[in-house]
């Protein structure tokens, strides 16, 4: 038996085969085009596998993920304007012939860390965030992702602004100063004029970002309180991190305990960036599991 995953990401997909116990065998990245491109070819690269039971794909969004709807497995309204309407699991079983789970990128990864975690600290509650060319999280609870009629989109809570950040004009075309609109990947270009990486780790920008960042860690703290929220992605550099520790320390007023913050606020356990990867092996299993 062979499991698939798909990280389905605006740049790139990830798409990877593994064995019942996870262990990667193959692995291609495709880079993020057309529909007809990308998916073409990760149809290509899955086929060479006959024995692929199953596959999960982690997607960026907005995606449908209700069962009921008529758009359930697409793309929707996406700024990626080639994607839009994307019927994205249709055309995958069409071809494949075989189940596939469907769920977001970010629920993707914080599955991964679930599953890397869950033995050490006894089925933990987790957040994960990506910090990247997007903003998003997924939260896990009892093994269960966290979710009403849609997935969440916390990358778009509203936040209090900066005091020396007051003339920047957020690049979420929505919201403006919700978190994807401060603290997403081409807000380095937007402010400076310059990429995240060749931002130093000393620029004040970082103090700017992680007063956003640390905002956000208070609010899902409040609501979810959750053991552990982890922030991957371009943006969360570890120094970054520290940044945002010292923000929340300040904001959260040790209002309610949350442990060492050093353990609270943290970068992924999964080595590589494959958090997202580790998860979508353990939902097609998941899906093997319960569809006998």
């Amino acid at each position: 038996m062979l499991l698939g995953s798909i990280e389905a990401g605006g740049t790139k997909f990830v798409c990877a085969v593994g064995d019942k116990n996870f262990n990667e065998i193959d692995k291609k990245i495709i880079p993020t085009t057309t529909p007809e491109e990308t998916l073409g070819a990760s149809i290509e690269f899955f086929k060479q596998y006959p024995e692929l039971a199953a596959l999960s794909i982690a997607s960026f969004g907005p995606i449908d993920t209700n069962p009921a709807s008529e758009k359930y497995g697409y793309i929707t309204d996406t700024p990626k304007v080639k994607w839009q309407n994307c019927n994205f699991v249709g055309t995958m079983t069409d071809a494949l012939n075989i189940p596939v789970y469907w769920t977001t990128d970010v629920n993707g990864s914080v599955y991964g860390e679930y599953v890397n975690l869950k033995d050490k600290y006894n089925n933990p509650a987790l957040v994960y965030y990506t910090l990247g060319t997007g903003v998003g999280a997924g939260a896990i609870q009892d093994g269960r992702f966290i979710g009403g009629i849609s997935t969440p989109e916390m990358g778009h809570v509203r936040l209090q602004r900066h005091p020396a950040d007051l003339n920047f004009t957020g690049i979420c075309p929505y919201h403006h100063d919700c978190l994807e609109g401060l603290v997403a990947g081409p807000t380095f270009k937007a402010r400076l004029g310059i990429s995240g990486e060749d931002v130093p780790d000393n620029h004040p920008v970082w103090d700017i970002m992680a007063y956003y960042v640390a905002q956000a860690a208070v609010q899902v703290t409040a609501i979810l309180r959750p053991q552990k929220i982890i922030f991957g992605g371009s943006v969360s550099r570890p120094a970054f991190l520290e940044r945002v520790r010292k923000q929340f320390a300040m904001l959260w007023n040790d209002y309610l305990p949350v442990g060492s913050l050093d353990e609270y606020i943290v970068n992924p356990s999964v080595p590589g960036n494959g958090s997202a990867t580790l998860g979508n092996f353990a939902l097609a299993k998941h899906l093997i599991e319960t569809n006998k």
